[in-house]
Protein backbone atom coordinates (compact mmCIF):
# COMPACT_ATOMS: atom_id res chain seq x y z
CA UNK A 1 0.00 0.00 0.00
CA UNK A 2 1.31 3.45 -0.81
CA UNK A 3 1.46 6.19 1.79
CA UNK A 4 -1.86 7.80 1.02
CA UNK A 5 -4.88 9.12 2.85
CA UNK A 6 -5.78 5.51 3.72
CA UNK A 7 -2.56 5.04 5.67
CA UNK A 8 -3.02 8.22 7.70
CA UNK A 9 -6.63 7.41 8.57
CA UNK A 10 -6.10 3.72 9.32
CA UNK A 11 -6.50 2.87 12.99
CA UNK A 12 -7.60 6.33 14.06
CA UNK A 13 -4.35 7.96 13.07
CA UNK A 14 -5.55 11.42 13.98
CA UNK A 15 -6.16 10.28 17.53
CA UNK A 16 -2.58 9.00 17.65
CA UNK A 17 -1.21 12.28 16.36
CA UNK A 18 -2.99 14.34 18.97
CA UNK A 19 -6.36 15.72 19.82
CA UNK A 20 -5.69 19.43 20.13
CA UNK A 21 -3.20 20.62 17.51
CA UNK A 22 -2.63 18.97 14.14
CA UNK A 23 0.04 20.64 11.97
CA UNK A 24 -1.20 21.82 8.61
CA UNK A 25 1.13 19.59 6.61
CA UNK A 26 -0.48 16.53 8.24
CA UNK A 27 -3.96 17.92 7.73
CA UNK A 28 -3.13 18.29 4.04
CA UNK A 29 -1.95 14.69 3.89
CA UNK A 30 -5.03 13.31 5.62
CA UNK A 31 -7.57 15.24 3.60
CA UNK A 32 -5.76 15.40 0.25
CA UNK A 33 -8.20 12.99 -1.35
CA UNK A 34 -11.14 15.16 -0.33
CA UNK A 35 -9.85 18.45 -1.73
CA UNK A 36 -8.93 18.59 -5.38
CA UNK A 37 -6.26 21.22 -4.89
CA UNK A 38 -4.84 20.00 -1.58
CA UNK A 39 -1.08 19.88 -1.73
CA UNK A 40 -0.99 19.75 -5.52
CA UNK A 41 0.02 23.34 -6.23
CA UNK A 42 3.38 23.21 -4.43
CA UNK A 43 6.38 23.53 -6.70
CA UNK A 44 9.05 20.85 -6.33
CA UNK A 45 12.69 20.75 -7.39
CA UNK A 46 14.50 17.40 -7.55
CA UNK A 47 18.30 17.52 -7.90
CA UNK A 48 20.19 14.45 -9.08
CA UNK A 49 23.98 14.25 -8.81
CA UNK A 50 26.07 11.95 -11.01
CA UNK A 51 29.10 11.33 -8.79
CA UNK A 52 32.39 10.41 -10.40
CA UNK A 53 32.40 12.82 -13.35
CA UNK A 54 30.08 11.53 -16.05
CA UNK A 55 31.26 11.41 -19.65
CA UNK A 56 28.87 13.93 -21.19
CA UNK A 57 30.28 13.33 -24.65
CA UNK A 58 29.17 9.70 -24.60
CA UNK A 59 25.87 10.49 -22.90
CA UNK A 60 24.70 13.20 -25.31
CA UNK A 61 26.79 12.45 -28.37
CA UNK A 62 27.86 15.20 -30.81
CA UNK A 63 27.53 12.81 -33.75
CA UNK A 64 27.71 15.73 -36.18
CA UNK A 65 31.22 16.57 -34.93
CA UNK A 66 33.89 14.68 -36.91
CA UNK A 67 36.56 15.44 -34.29
CA UNK A 68 34.58 13.40 -31.77
CA UNK A 69 35.17 10.25 -33.77
CA UNK A 70 38.82 10.91 -34.52
CA UNK A 71 39.58 11.40 -30.80
CA UNK A 72 37.68 8.33 -29.63
CA UNK A 73 38.54 5.48 -31.99
CA UNK A 74 37.35 2.68 -29.68
CA UNK A 75 34.75 4.23 -27.37
CA UNK A 76 32.86 6.68 -29.60
CA UNK A 77 29.13 6.07 -29.98
CA UNK A 78 28.31 5.42 -33.67
CA UNK A 79 26.24 7.87 -35.65
CA UNK A 80 22.48 7.21 -35.72
CA UNK A 81 21.84 3.98 -37.57
CA UNK A 82 19.22 1.56 -36.34
CA UNK A 83 19.68 0.17 -32.85
CA UNK A 84 23.49 0.35 -32.90
CA UNK A 85 23.99 4.08 -33.19
CA UNK A 86 23.04 6.97 -30.95
CA UNK A 87 19.43 8.16 -30.82
CA UNK A 88 19.26 11.27 -32.97
CA UNK A 89 17.79 14.37 -31.35
CA UNK A 90 18.32 17.26 -33.73
CA UNK A 91 20.63 16.14 -36.52
CA UNK A 92 23.80 16.98 -34.56
CA UNK A 93 23.32 15.56 -31.06
CA UNK A 94 22.05 12.16 -30.03
CA UNK A 95 21.45 10.16 -26.87
CA UNK A 96 23.48 7.08 -25.99
CA UNK A 97 21.52 4.12 -27.41
CA UNK A 98 20.91 2.72 -23.92
CA UNK A 99 18.90 5.85 -23.06
CA UNK A 100 15.78 4.98 -25.04
CA UNK A 101 13.68 5.86 -21.97
CA UNK A 102 14.54 9.54 -22.48
CA UNK A 103 13.42 9.78 -26.10
CA UNK A 104 9.65 9.93 -25.36
CA UNK A 105 10.32 12.68 -22.80
CA UNK A 106 12.28 14.62 -25.42
CA UNK A 107 9.57 14.10 -28.06
CA UNK A 108 6.89 15.27 -25.59
CA UNK A 109 8.99 18.41 -24.97
CA UNK A 110 9.38 17.72 -21.27
CA UNK A 111 13.14 17.13 -21.47
CA UNK A 112 15.71 19.83 -22.22
CA UNK A 113 19.47 19.35 -22.49
CA UNK A 114 22.20 21.86 -21.66
CA UNK A 115 25.53 20.82 -23.19
CA UNK A 116 29.00 22.22 -22.47
CA UNK A 117 27.80 23.10 -18.94
CA UNK A 118 29.67 22.88 -15.66
CA UNK A 119 31.66 24.59 -12.95
CA UNK A 120 34.18 27.26 -14.01
CA UNK A 121 36.60 26.13 -11.32
CA UNK A 122 39.67 24.42 -12.78
CA UNK A 123 40.05 21.62 -10.24
CA UNK A 124 40.14 18.03 -11.42
CA UNK A 125 39.63 16.70 -7.89
CA UNK A 126 36.37 14.83 -7.40
CA UNK A 127 36.13 15.91 -3.78
CA UNK A 128 36.75 19.59 -4.37
CA UNK A 129 34.60 19.80 -7.49
CA UNK A 130 31.65 18.11 -5.82
CA UNK A 131 32.02 20.36 -2.81
CA UNK A 132 32.03 23.47 -4.99
CA UNK A 133 28.96 22.40 -6.95
CA UNK A 134 27.01 21.43 -3.84
CA UNK A 135 27.92 24.62 -2.03
CA UNK A 136 27.21 26.65 -5.16
CA UNK A 137 30.42 28.63 -4.70
CA UNK A 138 33.11 27.34 -7.09
CA UNK A 139 36.62 27.90 -5.78
CA UNK A 140 35.45 28.89 -2.28
CA UNK A 141 36.09 26.25 0.37
CA UNK A 142 34.90 28.32 3.32
CA UNK A 143 31.18 28.18 2.43
CA UNK A 144 29.40 26.41 5.26
CA UNK A 145 25.98 25.74 3.76
CA UNK A 146 24.69 24.32 0.49
CA UNK A 147 22.92 26.11 -2.36
CA UNK A 148 19.81 23.95 -2.14
CA UNK A 149 19.38 24.77 1.54
CA UNK A 150 19.81 28.48 0.78
CA UNK A 151 17.32 28.17 -2.07
CA UNK A 152 14.46 27.09 0.19
CA UNK A 153 15.70 29.30 3.01
CA UNK A 154 14.72 32.30 0.93
CA UNK A 155 11.14 31.12 0.56
CA UNK A 156 8.80 31.97 3.41
CA UNK A 157 6.83 28.93 4.46
CA UNK A 158 4.26 29.07 7.23
CA UNK A 159 4.12 25.87 9.28
CA UNK A 160 6.69 24.18 7.01
CA UNK A 161 6.67 20.42 6.82
CA UNK A 162 9.62 18.54 8.35
CA UNK A 163 9.75 16.78 4.98
CA UNK A 164 10.27 20.06 3.16
CA UNK A 165 13.84 19.09 2.16
CA UNK A 166 14.62 15.41 1.69
CA UNK A 167 17.78 13.58 0.62
CA UNK A 168 18.09 9.90 -0.14
CA UNK A 169 21.22 8.51 1.48
CA UNK A 170 22.79 7.67 4.80
CA UNK A 171 24.03 11.21 5.47
CA UNK A 172 22.84 14.69 4.68
CA UNK A 173 24.51 15.85 1.44
CA UNK A 174 26.58 19.01 1.31
CA UNK A 175 23.97 20.78 -0.79
CA UNK A 176 21.32 20.54 1.96
CA UNK A 177 23.54 21.61 4.86
CA UNK A 178 22.38 24.85 6.42
CA UNK A 179 19.83 26.55 8.62
CA UNK A 180 16.75 24.93 7.10
CA UNK A 181 16.05 21.50 8.64
CA UNK A 182 16.46 18.66 6.17
CA UNK A 183 15.83 14.93 6.36
CA UNK A 184 18.29 12.30 5.09
CA UNK A 185 17.17 8.72 4.75
CA UNK A 186 18.73 5.57 3.38
CA UNK A 187 15.18 4.36 3.06
CA UNK A 188 11.86 5.48 4.46
CA UNK A 189 12.22 3.29 7.55
CA UNK A 190 15.75 4.43 8.42
CA UNK A 191 16.55 8.11 8.41
CA UNK A 192 18.11 11.01 10.27
CA UNK A 193 17.28 14.68 10.58
CA UNK A 194 19.48 17.64 9.77
CA UNK A 195 22.63 15.56 9.36
CA UNK A 196 22.98 14.77 13.09
CA UNK A 197 24.29 11.39 14.16
CA UNK A 198 22.59 8.95 16.56
CA UNK A 199 24.03 8.65 20.02
CA UNK A 200 26.62 6.07 20.98
CA UNK A 201 25.25 2.56 20.80
CA UNK A 202 22.20 3.55 18.81
CA UNK A 203 21.51 1.85 15.51
CA UNK A 204 20.51 3.90 12.51
CA UNK A 205 17.75 1.44 11.73
CA UNK A 206 15.91 1.59 15.02
CA UNK A 207 17.03 4.50 17.14
CA UNK A 208 18.43 7.31 15.03
CA UNK A 209 15.37 9.49 14.69
CA UNK A 210 14.09 8.86 18.19
CA UNK A 211 17.48 9.60 19.75
CA UNK A 212 17.92 12.81 17.83
CA UNK A 213 14.35 13.90 18.27
CA UNK A 214 14.48 13.71 22.04
CA UNK A 215 17.33 16.22 22.10
CA UNK A 216 16.54 18.45 19.18
CA UNK A 217 12.85 18.89 18.48
CA UNK A 218 13.09 22.65 19.06
CA UNK A 219 16.42 23.32 17.37
CA UNK A 220 16.11 20.93 14.44
CA UNK A 221 12.38 20.79 13.83
CA UNK A 222 11.66 24.28 15.11
CA UNK A 223 9.29 23.17 17.83
CA UNK A 224 6.78 21.27 15.72
CA UNK A 225 6.35 18.97 18.70
CA UNK A 226 4.88 15.54 19.25
CA UNK A 227 2.45 15.91 16.36
CA UNK A 228 5.32 15.93 13.90
CA UNK A 229 7.07 13.09 15.70
CA UNK A 230 3.98 10.92 15.57
CA UNK A 231 3.53 11.73 11.89
CA UNK A 232 7.10 10.63 11.22
CA UNK A 233 6.54 7.42 13.15
CA UNK A 234 3.53 6.76 10.96
CA UNK A 235 5.62 7.33 7.89
CA UNK A 236 8.21 4.87 9.12
CA UNK A 237 5.56 2.27 9.85
CA UNK A 238 4.39 2.28 6.23
CA UNK A 239 6.27 -0.56 4.57
CA UNK A 240 7.95 0.85 1.43
CA UNK A 241 8.15 -2.65 0.00
CA UNK A 242 4.37 -2.57 -0.36
CA UNK A 243 4.35 0.69 -2.28
CA UNK A 244 2.91 0.23 -5.75
CA UNK A 245 4.19 2.71 -8.36
CA UNK A 246 1.84 4.04 -11.01
CA UNK A 247 1.17 1.92 -14.06
CA UNK A 248 4.09 2.07 -16.46
CA UNK A 249 6.59 3.28 -13.83
CA UNK A 250 9.11 0.48 -14.09
CA UNK A 251 12.01 1.30 -11.79
CA UNK A 252 15.19 -0.71 -12.45
CA UNK A 253 16.59 -2.61 -9.51
CA UNK A 254 19.38 -0.87 -7.66
CA UNK A 255 20.11 2.01 -5.32
CA UNK A 256 19.27 4.85 -7.71
CA UNK A 257 15.95 3.41 -8.83
CA UNK A 258 15.03 2.69 -5.21
CA UNK A 259 15.91 6.25 -4.23
CA UNK A 260 13.68 7.80 -6.88
CA UNK A 261 10.86 5.38 -6.13
CA UNK A 262 10.91 6.50 -2.51
CA UNK A 263 11.09 10.18 -3.45
CA UNK A 264 7.96 9.60 -5.55
CA UNK A 265 6.36 7.87 -2.58
CA UNK A 266 7.08 10.83 -0.31
CA UNK A 267 5.82 13.36 -2.85
CA UNK A 268 2.63 11.41 -3.51
CA UNK A 269 2.05 11.08 0.24
CA UNK A 270 1.43 14.84 0.17
CA UNK A 271 3.83 15.57 3.02
CA UNK A 272 5.02 18.93 1.75
CA UNK A 273 8.23 17.95 -0.08
CA UNK A 274 9.66 21.01 -1.83
CA UNK A 275 13.19 19.89 -2.68
CA UNK A 276 14.65 16.41 -2.94
CA UNK A 277 18.17 15.17 -3.62
CA UNK A 278 19.51 11.82 -4.79
CA UNK A 279 22.77 10.70 -6.32
CA UNK A 280 24.16 7.92 -8.47
CA UNK A 281 27.83 6.93 -8.43
CA UNK A 282 29.96 4.89 -10.80
CA UNK A 283 30.79 7.40 -13.55
CA UNK A 284 34.60 7.48 -13.15
CA UNK A 285 35.51 5.42 -16.23
CA UNK A 286 39.28 5.61 -16.57
CA UNK A 287 39.51 2.05 -17.91
CA UNK A 288 37.30 0.19 -20.41
CA UNK A 289 34.53 2.75 -20.48
CA UNK A 290 32.83 0.96 -23.34
CA UNK A 291 30.74 2.30 -26.18
CA UNK A 292 27.36 0.91 -27.19
CA UNK A 293 27.99 -1.84 -24.64
CA UNK A 294 29.96 -1.80 -21.40
CA UNK A 295 30.19 0.39 -18.32
CA UNK A 296 28.83 3.59 -19.85
CA UNK A 297 25.91 1.72 -21.40
CA UNK A 298 24.98 0.01 -18.15
CA UNK A 299 24.98 3.14 -16.02
CA UNK A 300 23.23 5.38 -18.55
CA UNK A 301 20.51 2.73 -18.87
CA UNK A 302 20.00 2.67 -15.10
CA UNK A 303 20.12 6.47 -14.94
CA UNK A 304 17.61 7.13 -17.72
CA UNK A 305 15.20 4.33 -16.87
CA UNK A 306 15.07 5.37 -13.21
CA UNK A 307 14.33 8.99 -14.07
CA UNK A 308 11.73 8.06 -16.68
CA UNK A 309 10.01 5.75 -14.17
CA UNK A 310 10.03 8.53 -11.57
CA UNK A 311 8.45 10.92 -14.07
CA UNK A 312 5.74 8.40 -14.91
CA UNK A 313 5.16 7.59 -11.25
CA UNK A 314 4.50 11.24 -10.37
CA UNK A 315 1.56 11.41 -12.75
CA UNK A 316 -0.15 14.81 -12.62
CA UNK A 317 2.29 15.95 -9.93
CA UNK A 318 5.01 16.04 -12.60
CA UNK A 319 3.44 19.23 -13.94
CA UNK A 320 4.72 21.11 -10.86
CA UNK A 321 8.04 19.29 -10.69
CA UNK A 322 11.42 20.18 -12.19
CA UNK A 323 14.28 17.65 -12.20
CA UNK A 324 17.87 18.81 -12.78
CA UNK A 325 20.93 16.58 -13.17
CA UNK A 326 24.56 17.54 -12.64
CA UNK A 327 28.04 16.04 -12.31
CA UNK A 328 31.23 17.54 -10.85
CA UNK A 329 33.03 17.76 -14.22
CA UNK A 330 33.20 15.95 -17.54
CA UNK A 331 35.80 13.71 -19.15
CA UNK A 332 38.64 14.30 -21.57
CA UNK A 333 37.67 14.69 -25.20
CA UNK A 334 40.21 12.06 -26.20
CA UNK A 335 40.10 8.51 -24.94
CA UNK A 336 43.17 7.39 -22.99
CA UNK A 337 45.42 4.38 -23.51
CA UNK A 338 43.14 2.20 -21.40
CA UNK A 339 40.06 2.76 -23.58
CA UNK A 340 38.66 5.07 -20.97
CA UNK A 341 38.60 8.79 -20.28
CA UNK A 342 40.26 10.96 -17.67
CA UNK A 343 39.08 13.96 -15.65
CA UNK A 344 37.87 16.77 -17.89
CA UNK A 345 35.92 20.00 -17.69
CA UNK A 346 32.52 20.69 -19.32
CA UNK A 347 29.65 18.23 -19.14
CA UNK A 348 25.95 17.89 -19.91
CA UNK A 349 22.93 18.70 -17.73
CA UNK A 350 19.39 17.41 -18.14
CA UNK A 351 16.36 19.49 -17.16
CA UNK A 352 13.03 17.65 -17.03
CA UNK A 353 9.64 18.84 -15.90
CA UNK A 354 6.15 20.05 -16.61
CA UNK A 355 7.23 23.72 -16.79
CA UNK A 356 10.27 22.95 -18.97
CA UNK A 357 10.60 24.06 -22.58
CA UNK A 358 11.85 20.69 -23.67
CA UNK A 359 12.73 19.01 -26.93
CA UNK A 360 15.56 21.53 -27.31
CA UNK A 361 19.31 21.76 -26.83
CA UNK A 362 20.51 24.75 -24.81
CA UNK A 363 23.91 26.34 -24.50
CA UNK A 364 26.49 27.27 -27.12
CA UNK A 365 28.43 24.33 -28.50
CA UNK A 366 32.16 25.26 -28.43
CA UNK A 367 33.35 22.50 -30.74
CA UNK A 368 35.98 19.81 -30.32
CA UNK A 369 38.62 21.14 -32.66
CA UNK A 370 42.00 21.43 -30.96
CA UNK A 371 41.91 25.22 -30.81
CA UNK A 372 38.54 25.15 -29.07
CA UNK A 373 39.40 22.65 -26.34
CA UNK A 374 39.88 23.79 -22.75
CA UNK A 375 43.58 23.45 -21.89
CA UNK A 376 43.96 21.59 -25.17
CA UNK A 377 42.20 18.50 -23.85
CA UNK A 378 38.61 19.07 -22.67
CA UNK A 379 35.24 20.29 -23.84
CA UNK A 380 35.06 23.96 -22.88
CA UNK A 381 32.33 25.35 -20.62
CA UNK A 382 29.93 27.80 -22.22
CA UNK A 383 27.15 27.60 -19.59
CA UNK A 384 27.88 27.94 -15.88
CA UNK A 385 25.94 25.28 -13.94
CA UNK A 386 24.70 28.01 -11.60
CA UNK A 387 22.86 29.64 -14.47
CA UNK A 388 20.78 26.51 -14.97
CA UNK A 389 20.16 26.09 -11.26
CA UNK A 390 19.40 29.77 -10.65
CA UNK A 391 16.65 29.72 -13.23
CA UNK A 392 15.08 26.72 -11.53
CA UNK A 393 15.36 28.49 -8.16
CA UNK A 394 14.04 31.80 -9.48
CA UNK A 395 11.42 30.68 -11.96
CA UNK A 396 10.22 27.46 -10.39
CA UNK A 397 10.72 27.60 -6.62
CA UNK A 398 10.02 31.32 -6.60
CA UNK A 399 13.11 32.50 -4.70
CA UNK A 400 13.83 35.79 -6.46
CA UNK A 401 17.02 36.57 -4.56
CA UNK A 402 19.38 34.22 -6.39
CA UNK A 403 22.34 36.41 -5.40
CA UNK A 404 22.08 34.88 -1.92
CA UNK A 405 21.66 31.38 -3.26
CA UNK A 406 24.70 31.75 -5.53
CA UNK A 407 26.78 34.56 -3.99
CA UNK A 408 29.21 36.22 -6.36
CA UNK A 409 27.55 34.85 -9.48
CA UNK A 410 26.28 37.14 -12.20
CA UNK A 411 23.93 34.82 -14.05
CA UNK A 412 23.90 36.95 -17.21
CA UNK A 413 21.34 36.31 -19.93
CA UNK A 414 18.86 33.52 -19.12
CA UNK A 415 18.70 30.28 -21.08
CA UNK A 416 14.92 30.52 -20.79
CA UNK A 417 14.24 26.81 -20.49
CA UNK A 418 11.21 27.29 -18.25
CA UNK A 419 7.89 28.09 -19.89
CA UNK A 420 6.93 30.76 -17.40
CA UNK A 421 10.20 32.62 -17.91
CA UNK A 422 9.55 33.09 -21.61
Amino acid sequence: MSITRRVFLKGGALAVVGTSVVPSFLTRAVYAAETATAGTSKKRLVVLFQRGAADGLNIVVPHGESAYYSMRPSIAIPRPKGSEGCIDLDGFFGLHPSMTAFKPLWDAKHLAIVHAAGSPDTTRSHFDAQDYMESGTPGVKSTEDGWLNRAIGGIKEKDASPFRAVAMGGALPRTLAGTIPAVAMGNIREFAVGGRSPGAGATAASNSFEAMYEQSVDTVLHGTGNETFEAVKMLKSADPEKYTPAAGANYPRGRFGDSLRQVAQLVKANLGVEVAFADIGGWDHHVNEGSVQGQIANITRDFSQSIAAFWTDLGDLAEDTVIVTMSEFGRTARENGNRGTDHGHANVMFVLGGPVKGGRMYGRWPGLQQEHLYEGRDLAITTDFRQVLSEAVYGHLGNKDTSKVFPGFDKGSPKDFLKYLG
